[in-house]
């Protein structure tokens, strides 16, 4: 059964091999006065369709057999030159058999013409060469074209399947450390202000549901983001009393803008783990707006010294998950004693890369 797909091809090659006939007619055949419809015409017409067909066709099944002919083999330069060869040595063999015969043992059917026989052989076999020849390798530079476009699909396909499996593997790593420190934190409020501990449970529950409800997006609005920030801003405050000081200032239509999933969670998760605080020398986290549609999560430095080297495991994965929407960069910068990290405002409307679901 004939695949729509190569209907589809069939048809763009009949209507380019209608095209080139019709243009080397007019253009080139200056001496000939004969309709396209008469005994020649048809000839030349039938020829010319059943000689670029063959050179394509066979073009395409040399390819297809030079890359699967070898698990992982692909169509390069040494694969290139073979099959143009190849195709070349078929084409040239079946187009001299073709005029030949129309030209020198079935002129009478055909009706050609020619008062020097090996000089209109010669010009129909030749023409009928380049116009082959032009043929293969636009159909190989269009197979070329296809593999790279098809190998770039696949290294984007991988490297967001890697960076998914990052991202899920750091939303593991957030819900254990984060359930047990809250479930300590809990436990001491349970017995100082029993009010403040349901306070505290309702906001740990709202977190969680956050979390599970938008375990499979990687892109949430900016609104929903915020209000589980605002979430994990108590907690946190609840936990270290006194020592954490975490303002918001969002200027910004909160529902006209997207953002990755945990992303402000993250960062202020990042600026906790990587500095000292107290009551004495408390940690300071500004999360502001600005007019060009960005957010800046600011913190003063307190560096705690670090057992082990940091990886930045949590700054790379959310410069990557933005690259997949848009081309401006998340900007980090530490001076003047202040960390400073600047992420892009996704739109609403922005057009989603196919992502791989974490599920």
């Amino acid at each position: 059964m004939i695949s729509k797909n190569y209907m589809k091809k069939f048809t763009i090659r009949f209507l380019i091999v209608n095209l080139i006939y019709f243009l080397v007619k007019f253009t080139i055949d200056h001496d000939d006065d004969g309709s396209p419809f008469d005994g020649p015409g048809i000839f030349y017409y039938c020829s010319a369709f059943f000689l670029l067909m063959l050179a394509w066709e066979t073009n395409d099944w040399l390819i297809q057999r030079a890359t699967k002919s070898k698990l992982g083999s692909s169509l390069d330069m040494h694969n290139g030159m073979k099959i143009i060869a190849v195709n070349m040595s078929i084409v040239v063999l079946v187009t001299a058999l073709v005029y030949y015969l129309a030209i020198f043992e079935f002129e009478n059917i055909c009706n050609i013409d020619a008062h020097n026989p090996w000089l209109r052989f010669r010009i129909d076999f030749f023409r009928a060469i380049i116009l082959g020849f032009t043929a293969i390798i636009f159909n190989l530079f269009y197979y070329a074209l296809k593999q790279k476009k098809e190998l770039e699909n696949t290294m984007n396909l991988l490297k967001k399947e890697a960076m998914a499996s990052k991202y899920k593997s750091l939303k593991n790593q957030i819900s254990p450390h984060f359930l047990f420190n809250s479930l300590n934190t809990l436990t001491s409020l349970m017995y100082e202000d029993r009010d403040l501990a349901s306070d505290f449970v309702s906001r740990l529950a709202k977190c969680y549901r956050y979390i599970l409800d938008n375990r499979e997006q990687d892109l949430v609005s900016l609104k929903k983001e915020l209000s589980f920030l605002d979430s994990f801003i108590f907690m946190m405050n609840v936990r270290h009393e006194g020592a954490l000081s975490i303002t918001t200032h969002i200027s910004v239509d909160q529902n006209e803008y997207l953002i990755p999933t945990l992303t402000l969670q993250m960062l202020v998760e990042n600026a906790l783990k990587h500095n000292y605080y107290s009551k004495e020398k408390p940690l300071e986290i500004n999360i502001i707006s600005t007019d060009n549609n960005h957010i800046i999560i600011q913190n003063n430095l307190h560096i705690r010294k670090q057992k082990e080297e940091s990886t930045k495991l949590g700054l790379k994965n959310i410069e990557k998950r933005y690259s997949f929407y848009t081309n401006q960069k998340v900007m980090v910068t530490a001076e003047n004693d202040y960390f400073k990290v600047t992420i892009p405002l996704l739109s609403k409307n922005i057009k989603e890369v196919s992502i791989v679901k974490i599920s």
